[in-house]
């Protein structure tokens, strides 16, 4: 019998970040994937979480860190293009150091 993987299994696959260029690997924790792990740069590919629908494709810059009660720490993007707002959870290996920096003071 052969293994043939899920369809979250297929979607969670790495990737060369777009700004940084560094090599990400497949989310730890076997959710999507949605930005480097490094620069916390994202792309602009949807328009409804997971749908892949953006004809934009342009970078996504981090810009800010809220917190929700159910989600926990979410990552706020700007598309460097058209504008559009995105929140992404954070992933457990995102860098805290870069994270920080998008902290601003009260």
């Amino acid at each position: 019998m052969s293994y043939a993987p899920t369809s979250r299994e297929q979607e969670n696959t790495g990737f060369r970040c777009a700004h940084c260029g560094r090599e990400v690997p497949a989310h730890p924790g076997g959710s999507y994937r949605n930005h480097c792990p490094y620069c916390l740069w994202s792309v602009h590919v949807d328009i409804a979480p997971g749908d892949r629908a953006a004809d934009c494709q342009a970078p996504m810059r981090p810009e800010a860190v809220d917190h929700s009660g159910k989600k926990g720490y979410i990552l706020i993007h700007r598309c460097t293009v058209c504008g559009a707002v995105d929140r992404n959870k954070l992933a457990p290996d995102d860098d805290l150091d870069v994270l920080i920096s998008l902290q601003r003071p009260a």
